[in-house]
């Protein structure tokens, strides 16, 4: 084990057992360095490493501190490694995104404000009007976005915005055949976020369920290429969605 990974291994173990809780400062470099043994720099680097994590958040003149731990902050973290994934790893991951697009679909269908359901039915009615791929991209993303919000659990909201990132590599509605795909999207949307305001569970379920499968199949079936722009990266993590689901 390197020293840097000792480091590493040294911080997270205090973390986990509860030695050092959460939003607390973190004991002098001296100290740790002592403790677990390693030169300042392997700590350092520890730290960086822990901190895009979002384990760690120093603070500029302040010192370092533990962050507050919460877990829609630690899953978005997620995007470091799920940003790698090529297409056929990201086709595994939709099994995931089937279940748990159900589940935040059929909790919104139960806990959806009126006000939920207007945004819903605008995001739909704009991504009708607009011709413009990137515009739709964006409301798709906001309209799934906004049915994740509804069920009312931060961290399945977190884990679906990471998805759904590395989702929107793969675009599909940019191909010769997106104008079409579209087309089917935006009536999917409309199915789904009419049994969301029938509040009908176990038609959300089934209709948020059917459309991740069709994008899936999709993807398989057109096998577009990756667009990357690192300059977006951080921002898509966050839940930027550009594939048709």
């Amino acid at each position: 084990m390197s020293a840097v990974d000792k480091a590493f291994h040294g911080l997270r173990h205090m973390i986990a057992t509860g030695r050092l809780g959460a939003g607390e400062r973190i004991p002098p470099e001296a100290d740790l360095c002592e403790e677990l043994g390693v030169s300042r720099g392997s700590l350092r680097e520890a730290v960086r490493m822990l901190a895009a994590l979002g384990v760690i958040e120093p603070r500029h003149g302040s010192g370092t501190y533990v962050s507050q731990l919460r877990p829609e902050d630690l899953i978005g973290s997620l995007s470091l490694t799920l940003q790698l994934l090529p297409l056929p790893g990201l086709l595994e991951v939709y099994e995931i995104r089937r279940v748990l697009e159900a589940h935040v679909a059929a909790k919104a269908a139960a806990r959806a404000t009126p006000g939920t359901l207007a945004t819903l039915f605008s995001l739909i009615e704009a991504m009708e009007a607009t011709e413009d791929p990137t515009e739709a991209s964006e409301l798709d993303h906001r309209f799934h976005a906004e049915i994740a919000a509804a069920s009312g659990n931060p961290t399945l909201a977190s884990l679906l915005a990471v998805f759904r990132a590395r989702s929107r590599k793969y675009q599909v509605f940019t191909l010769p055949e997106g104008p079409e795909l579209r087309r089917r999207s935006d009536a999917d949307h409309r199915v789904l976020a009419t049994a969301i305001a029938d509040r009908d569970p176990g038609a959300a379920a089934g209709a948020a369920e059917a459309h991740v499968a069709q994008t899936e199949r999709w993807l398989r079936a057109l096998m577009p290429p990756v667009e990357e722009d690192p300059l977006t990266d951080d921002a898509e993590a966050h839940g930027k969605d550009g594939t048709a689901a």
